[in-house]
């Protein structure tokens, strides 16, 4: 019995390692891609060429990563999410909402600035305050129920396509399977006030191509973040045969 239990330890944590080892190499392939000259340039320019579907891949791709490592964190080891795919491409579509709402707002703050409804006009620093905290407290919110519904949306056509949800997908359902307290008391009024706030405040202070490649790179913090949240609310062994 311990040999087995043995080798199945073994094998896990191989997998964990080999795990860690492709996550890791695909950070570093972006790193690698953004420090040198040549690849940087030609992924600037094509991303300034198409926006839209820069936008897109650098979503998909990293908020995805993101995700799989918070997975990673809570549960211990690596496990593909299901509907990978689809996730990422919802992903990827709030990739195209935020290429686009980053010029608004930073346009926005901008002439409300220059029209004295604002204090500090010229200051690059106020510009980037302004736009990052107008932006958290009104489409912040927006942002977390458009990915909630849409994962939501994938896992339940998953279960339909099993058989396991007869009702159907519904608004109903899916609003019902939603942890509110945790998305308005977490989400909205800790990450958006108090990480994202100061965190998109830096990355608008960036130059304007490197803006939504700088928040993609903060998704994979939102997944950590995410994941160590779950993993305190989740209760223990002890606690669930109490």
């Amino acid at each position: 019995m311990y040999t087995v239990v043995s080798r199945f330890g073994k094998v896990s944590n191989m997998k964990n390692l080999k795990g860690n080892i492709i996550w890791g190499m695909l950070l570093l392939g972006w790193i690698l891609m953004l420090s040198i000259e040549g690849s940087r340039h030609l992924f600037i320019e094509v991303t300034e060429a198409h926006p839209y579907v820069g936008g897109f891949v650098k979503f998909s791709i990293l908020a995805t990563m993101g995700d799989i490592l918070g997975a990673r964190i809570m549960n211990g080891s690596w496990k593909l999410p299901q509907g990978m795919i689809a996730k990422a491409c919802v992903w990827g579509i709030l990739g195209i909402m935020i290429t686009l709402v980053f010029s608004v707002y930073v346009a926005g703050a901008a002439a409300v600035q220059s029209a004295g409804k604002l204090p500090f006009a010229g200051s690059r620093l106020a510009l980037a305050f302004f736009a990052s905290t107008i932006m958290n407290l009104t489409f912040g919110p927006m942002l977390y129920i458009y990915h909630k519904f849409g994962d939501l949306f994938i896992d339940m056509s998953i279960e339909k396509r099993r058989g396991n949800l007869p009702e159907g997908i519904t608004v109903v359902g899916m609003v019902s399977r939603v942890d509110w307290l945790s998305m308005v008391g977490f989400s909205w009024l800790k990450t958006c006030l108090f990480v994202w706030i100061p965190a998109h405040t830096l990355v608008f202070m960036l130059p304007e191509q490197f803006r939504v490649l700088a928040s993609a790179f903060l998704s994979i913090l939102l997944g950590i973040i995410v994941a160590i949240a779950k993993k305190e609310k989740k209760p223990s062994a002890n606690e669930q045969t109490a």
